[in-house]
């Protein structure tokens, strides 16, 4: 009965995370700040007690849960009204490095030692300290690098050349399923989609695994492959 008990629990738990973090935002999933793993750790900890929980007091980490998510709701709504507050809940970016000068007051700072920034430099492409104009350590941790102008690349706009512009692309076939609403929101209707099919030699829409389409009418489509094994080509 424990068994079944605490599957119960985990199960419930889990929803209850999806739904608190799609609350408090999708910043929860991407690179996170330390306020963000912080978050994390925590609201993670209560739902291991919650899920774990043999007495009949499972009510308390899930209350707790409840006001800890909505706690950082409103922590982040505060921190996007003021700057200050913003600065002691998320930090603000440090200069490690700037017009060959490295600033060792605020490696100390960000507890950062030298071989582990310029390991980030290899990293990122950048073997010779003397092609960097800038480098700085944001809030959630990750190393930004401004090359010098003689070093960074060539842009069209340098070449002195206009390429097209660029243009979104929707799914409109997903597992031979015909996504309806991206179809439509690109301007098309399924009339158009099965002249295209039609066209690339497709007479069944699942047969297609993935089919796109962008703002310039380039349609693509991906037909489902007939073996699910991937030819080895590095061996």
């Amino acid at each position: 009965m424990n068994i079944l008990y605490i599957a119960a629990l985990s199960l419930g738990s889990i929803v209850e995370l999806l739904i608190l973090c799609r609350l408090m935002g999708y910043r929860q999933l991407s690179q996170m700040s330390m306020f963000d793993y912080v978050n994390s750790i925590t609201i993670g900890s209560i739902a291991a007690e919650m899920a774990t929980s043999l007495e009949d007091n499972f009510f308390y980490p899930m209350t707790a849960m409840i006001i800890y998510a909505a706690a950082v709701i409103f922590l982040s709504w505060w921190s996007s009204k003021s700057i200050y507050v913003r600065r002691i809940i998320t930090g603000k970016p440090i200069i490690l490095l700037n017009k060959d000068q490295l600033y060792e007051k605020n490696f100390r700072k960000a507890k950062i030692d030298l071989n582990e920034f310029l390991t980030q430099c290899r990293v990122s492409g950048y073997f010779d300290l003397s092609q960097l104009e800038s480098a700085i350590l944001e809030e959630n941790g990750r190393i930004s690098f401004l090359p010098k102008s003689e070093h960074r690349p060539a842009t069209p706009k340098d070449l002195q050349l206009v390429p097209g512009k660029d243009a979104l692309v929707a799914n409109i076939i997903i597992d031979g399923h015909i996504m309806t609403q991206n179809l439509k929101v690109s301007g098309k209707d399924e009339r158009w989609l099965m002249h295209q099919l039609s066209a690339h030699g497709v007479s069944d829409v699942r047969d297609v695994f993935l089919a796109t389409c962008d703002l310039n009418n380039q349609f693509n489509v991906y037909l489902r492959s007939p073996s699910d094994q991937a030819p080895d080509i590095f061996t």
